[in-house]
């Protein structure tokens, strides 16, 4: 009912406005004469631009909307892909140094600082 109303005030808003010039009187179809296809269709143009001006534009689930909703999950589907590039990273990393005692020893080593008990550790700046 919404979309009918808003359309009847268009269609009066076209009918009396006074900056129409020539289209003022598109919608008398008495004066149709033997133009009267091009003013129907001049009349099914005008309702179906509203119409679709309408619901592209006003309406909750609109064009712009639409639009950002696109932008936002092509954002997040790369953010996905780029963190299960990571997580697969790391689950190599991880097999490599649990499959390894050596290897896991060296990394602990390098990146914790991780001593024996009979070891010292000196830290040198770079």
């Amino acid at each position: 009912m919404y979309v009918f109303s808003n359309l009847a005030k268009l269609v009066k808003f076209a009918q009396y406005s006074s900056d129409m010039g020539k289209f003022r009187n598109l919608w008398n179809r008495s004066d149709d004469g033997d133009r009267r296809e091009q003013r129907s269709f001049a009349r099914y143009a005008i309702v179906a631009t509203s119409l679709c001006l309408f619901f592209l534009l006003v309406k909750h689930d609109n064009l712009i909307v639409w639009v950002r909703s696109a932008i936002t999950l092509r954002k997040q589907e790369r953010q996905i892909e780029k963190l299960q590039n990571d997580n697969a990273r790391l689950h190599n990393a991880a097999d490599k140094l649990y499959s390894d005692r050596d290897s896991l020893e060296t990394f602990a080593r390098n990146n914790f600082m991780f001593c024996e008990p009979d070891e010292d550790i000196y830290i040198v700046g770079d």
